[in-house]
């Protein structure tokens, strides 16, 4: 019985989404058009957000060790173990920002609007695709906008989730246009809807999420980006999958 629940509970989920999407849809598609109007676009997609999480009982509390100045860019990482995180951080985040995802993504009904327009869809099969869409985040960040980047690049198979490695591309970039680092963990999300709720099902509840300070990466170069991922890495490995 609870497990019918949980599967109805995942169709409920869609069906809100679909539906906030669908309501949404008019005033983010006239935003998405031109890139000056992104900001705006940014806005209205925090709508969607949080309207598609809260009528399924989907909704987030955010734990500061220190409040974020979002006065300038940040390179936003976290871990990536449902596809409530990309809502989580969405409402987390201000100002401008864009997504760094995976390139099938921009065929997605829903997320495929914004990876035509304002994130970023990276092809890690090819490398000169992956040098096109690093040099747009890089405009991006010289820009004033803030990056949101799953380093893992996937969320896992294993239930429950492990902390995967980490790709080096976020790190070599902070390092190279001297932007901070925020290190998101998403803590247990995945136990309201791991992955896309298709396996297991879902349940409303509170996803905490726990920001960390920025890493400042002034003074650094490309030779200390391993060290850089590691620090990020032990951050959230500590911070959420000792628990």
């Amino acid at each position: 019985m609870i497990k019918l629940l949980r599967k109805l509970h995942a169709g409920w989920y869609i069906f809100s989404v679909v539906f906030s999407f669908l309501l949404f849809f008019p005033v983010m598609y006239y935003y998405s058009r031109k890139p000056d109007r992104y900001l705006k676009l940014n806005k209205y997609r925090k709508g969607f957000g949080f309207l598609s999480s809260a009528l399924a009982g989907f909704f987030y509390r955010y734990h500061y060790k220190q409040q974020l100045s979002w006065n300038q860019p940040y390179i936003v990482c976290a871990n990536h173990t449902s596809n409530l995180d990309i809502s989580a951080i969405t409402l987390m985040m201000q100002g401008n920002f864009a997504f760094l995802g995976k390139e099938e993504l921009v065929r997605n009904p829903v997320l495929g609007m914004f990876f035509r327009t304002i994130d970023i869809p990276v092809n890690r099969e090819s490398k000169i695709a992956s040098f096109r869409a690093f040099k747009k985040a890089d405009e991006y960040l010289q820009q004033g906008m803030s990056l949101v980047i799953f380093p893992e690049g996937k969320i896992g198979y294993e239930y429950p989730p492990i902390l995967h490695e980490f790709k080096n591309g976020p790190f070599r970039l902070a390092i190279e246009r001297q932007i901070p680092i925020v290190p998101v963990c998403i803590d247990q999300l995945w136990k309201l809807m791991w992955d896309d709720g298709f396996k297991y099902g879902s349940h409303p509840g509170v996803g905490q999420l726990w920001v960390h300070e920025p890493i400042e990466t002034k003074g650094m170069n490309v030779d200390d980006a391993d060290s850089l991922k590691e620090q990020v890495y032990q951050k959230l490995q500590q911070n959420y999958f000792s628990k």
